[in-house]
């Protein structure tokens, strides 16, 4: 049986069922739906023999190559979707709910399988996305300078059962020029965006959603811009950090990372860092001397997020002092703090 379906019905169901994306390798590495697997009709190659032919000679040519080139696997296609859902249920989708769905969602129905068919296909998908991002949520941005620990208790917060978007995990990366420790594999700006809806969609919008204070863009992404202007209007709870132990965190977090990949990322940013303190970052990176490294960008990042801080709503900015103590309990002050916060005096511009 095939039964359509709505992109927002499907994440309704009481019971789950495996998603399948029939788009080729590529379409689903530069963006899918999480949670969805990949079943292609088309590989790369047949995919783009079969455009051509529809545009240079006309649909119903291009529809026989499309059994032309599938006429030998469509067992495969079911034992591969047997694997995926034994249970024999399963929904599928393509990039507009076309027919490459449908020939999926005909054979698979053929051989017994409750198929769900995704009304819009992958678009749908990608229009309801952008909605999530013009939802309002009740946002509290957690600020600090770099090496505050923010994302450690932005961690401590959601095990405490505070509801917590992670951007720095979504994004995979830090933030700062050194943000992908030379091991983080950035997503496509495509797949941020979805992965990133995904987890707004399971939000209680009547309760406080703590984010991280970051800039537009975080490494090769950007925050959606309507989400990131509610950022820019959310309160901020700015946490204060003594300079030692922001340089005690950072050592331990970039000491142990290549010499040459710090250098090329500090060389990055000799203009704004400046050429006397890049010279003498870059030698202390070769030196061995990490917290002098340290030290001197922080320099720089110390300046530009004072910067930031000076564009906030005055009204809308609240310090909170942490002095050592563990991250856990660091959490809970803060989220103390938070519920207190409506009767503490604001911050004025920081110049």
């Amino acid at each position: 049986m095939i039964r359509n379906i709505s992109v927002e019905d499907f994440f309704l169901l009481e019971k789950p069922v495996v998603l399948a994306d029939v788009r080729t390798p590529a379409e689903f590495d530069h963006g899918h739906i999480p949670d969805a697997v990949n079943l292609p009709l088309f590989s790369n190659e047949e995919r783009v023999q079969v455009g051509t032919t529809y545009k240079q000679i006309g649909r119903e040519p291009a529809i026989l190559l499309g059994f032309d080139l599938t006429g030998n696997k469509w067992s495969g296609f079911i034992r591969s979707a047997l694997e995926f859902a034994p249970d024999k249920r399963i929904a599928v989708h393509c990039w507009r709910g076309g027919m490459r769905s449908g020939a999926m969602a005909w054979a698979l129905d053929l051989y017994g399988f409750e198929v769900l068919l995704i009304q819009g296909g992958y678009k749908s998908y990608r229009q309801w996305a952008h909605r999530q991002f013009t939802m309002q949520y009740d946002l509290r941005v957690l600020g600090g300078m770099t090496g505050s620990g923010k994302t450690r208790l932005l961690g401590k917060l959601q095990e405490m059962g505070e509801q917590v978007v992670d951007l720095e995990e979504l994004a995979q990366h830090q933030g700062s020029t050194y943000g992908s420790m030379n091991k983080m594999r950035q997503p496509t700006q495509e797949q941020f965006e979805n992965n990133l809806a995904w987890i707004l969609k399971d939000l209680d919008r009547n309760r406080c959603v703590w984010i991280e204070d970051e800039n537009l863009n975080i490494g090769k992404v950007a925050v959606p811009r309507p989400l990131w202007q509610q950022m820019n209007a959310a309160t901020i709870i700015d946490i204060e950090v003594d300079l030692q132990e922001r340089v005690e965190r950072l050592v331990e977090e970039y000491g142990s990372l290549d010499p040459d990949f710090l250098v090329e990322c500090t060389e990055r940013i000799r203009k704004r860092l400046g050429p006397v303190q890049t010279t003498q970052a870059i030698a202390a990176i070769r030196d061995g001397r990490m917290e002098d490294f340290i030290r001197l960008v922080l320099v720089y990042y110390d300046k530009t997020y004072r910067k930031s801080l000076s564009h906030k709503d005055a009204g809308k900015l609240f310090a909170l002092r942490l002095s050592g103590g563990s991250d856990k309990a660091n959490a809970q002050l803060i989220a103390d703090f938070n519920q207190t916060i409506a009767a503490r005096k604001p911050l004025h511009p920081i110049s």
